[in-house]
């Protein structure tokens, strides 16, 4: 949502992004690009949900566009509706015209969706998506919001190409993180007489970068789950009721270290855990005894950084250990330390 509002210049920080999509705040007391999020998540969410037999014609790609602006926009553009005559834009760096409002305009746009429900579909739907973006783009067949259109149906398209949730919104993050290149290489397009190949080898990289970084992230979830499956089994089978209050410690240390994804200073993450353990007598004893114990079992990594110790979970460890170490290792546990024993040097 962040990425296809602040192509077109919507300045918000991650704090403002979070209130407009929360729902909460009224929406005559949001900053336009506020408004803009919200309305992007609307039309993103609509999309996730019309069947895949729903006709992309012209009537669609106006509702998506009525979406797009409305709340936002519509102050200054009519929500759904081409421009007319005398209506004209100017984009891009160098700016560009878009075709000529009125009868010029329309009829670019109604000879588009027809090559959509024609010409496009004898080719790969990848490219379908792709140059569907590119010439509601050259054309701007509407007022405003023809690039948060443009990218929207492109998602459209790409969800019935089965890329969809995470990796058909997160293009636009892609257009957003190369968007000189994305500017350029539209620009490129124009200058090699509407030759489409260079915005199609461009989009065709960012779809691959984008599956790229879902495979990624979906590795990093099996991983998590996998890590929280063997953590909460080994522990599980500690018999002793002073193993099994030091394993519920562990868990929740391992849990909420996995939840954090990056390095953490020691005490720091002693106050996000401390209430565990607060009816010990020498609370801060019982934490690196269980951070050092943490750490001989490879769950975690200690690392420290001149005299600053930090903490992060190891999440190979899942993959490494066997029952056999695991209940040796929490046999052998030593006795309360007041220093971490380190793990990782840099």
């Amino acid at each position: 949502m962040a990425g296809t509002s602040k192509i077109e210049g919507a300045d918000f920080t991650d704090r403002e992004l979070d209130e407009a999509l929360a729902g909460a705040t009224p929406q005559d007391q949001l900053t336009r690009s506020q408004r803009q999020a919200r309305s992007a998540v609307h039309t993103y969410r609509w999309i996730a949900g019309i069947p895949t037999d729903q006709p992309l014609d012209g009537d669609l790609v106006k509702h998506v566009h009525r979406l797009i602006v409305t709340g936002c926009d519509e102050d200054h553009c009519a929500p759904g509706q081409l421009r007319g005559a005398g209506e004209n834009v100017g984009f891009g760096r160098p700016t560009h015209r878009g075709a000529e409002g009125g009868s010029e305009c329309s009829g670019a746009f109604n000879l588009l969706c027809e090559a959509l429900q024609h010409e496009f579909r004898g080719h790969d739907p990848l490219i379908q998506a792709l140059a569907f973006h590119y010439h509601v783009g050259a054309m701007h067949p509407f007022q405003d919001g023809n690039g948060r259109t443009a990218r929207a149906v492109e998602a459209l398209i790409l969800q019935r190409s089965h890329l969809k949730d995470t990796l058909f919104i997160a293009m636009s993050n892609y257009y957003y993180d190369e968007k000189t290149k994305y500017l350029a290489t539209l620009s490129e397009v124009r200058k090699q007489n509407y030759d489409l190949t260079p915005f199609l080898k461009f989009g065709l990289t960012g779809i691959a970068v984008q599956c790229q970084r879902l495979l990624k992230e979906i590795r990093e979830h099996v991983q998590k789950a996998l890590y929280r499956d063997i953590m909460a089994r080994m522990y599980g089978r500690l018999q002793s009721p002073r193993k099994r209050a030091m394993g519920h410690r562990q868990c929740e240390i391992l849990n909420k270290l996995l939840d954090k994804d990056v390095p953490i200073d020691h005490m720091e993450f002693f106050d996000v855990v401390g209430k565990l353990y607060e009816n010990l007598s020498t609370p801060t004893r019982g934490y690196i005894r269980d951070l050092n114990q943490l750490g001989r079992l490879n769950a975690i990594k200690i690392t420290k950084v001149e005299s600053r110790y930090t903490i992060q979970t190891r999440p190979e460890w899942a993959t490494e250990i066997t029952e056999s170490l695991f209940y040796r290792q929490i046999n052998a546990m030593p006795s309360a330390k007041t220093k971490l024993v380190v793990t990782s040097w840099y």
